[in-house]
């Protein structure tokens, strides 16, 4: 597990390339979430009248592709980004090795469901 700031510290601490990259996408999926969910919310919450807030509004705008491109977006990576976090929590705190396995297959395969259930959440809307 990488512990660092900066990113020469993080390639001497990796013990491979995977963890290095787990490490850079945690970077980098954080800062692209906030201007997905900020974006998100300026133009659900800001843009948008609480009078005009209706379930027709929203089922004609996740119509277009480019909204359920930009939800499903903010989707994955929130999934990924959580998802890597708690493979980290789960690292530090379940301390047997058969343990950590059954703990991570039961998290991975819930979190295969949610994103199996937003994504056909999502694509269902015409």
């Amino acid at each position: 597990m990488i512990r660092a700031r900066t990113y020469t510290d993080a390639r001497t601490q990796a013990h491979s390339n995977a963890e290095l990259n787990w490490w850079i996408f945690m970077r980098v999926s954080g800062l692209i979430l906030m201007f997905l969910v900020l974006g998100h919310v300026y133009m659900t919450f800001i843009q948008v009248s609480e009078s005009d807030a209706t379930y027709d509004a929203v089922i004609n705008k996740l119509g277009n592709p480019a909204w359920k491109l930009y939800d499903w977006l903010i989707l994955v990576l929130a999934l990924l980004h959580g998802t890597n976090g708690a493979r980290y929590v789960i690292e530090d705190y379940v301390r047997s090795r058969p343990n950590r396995a059954w703990v991570k297959m039961f998290f991975f395969t819930l979190v295969g469901l949610l994103f199996a259930f937003g994504t056909v959440g999502l694509m269902a809307v015409k």
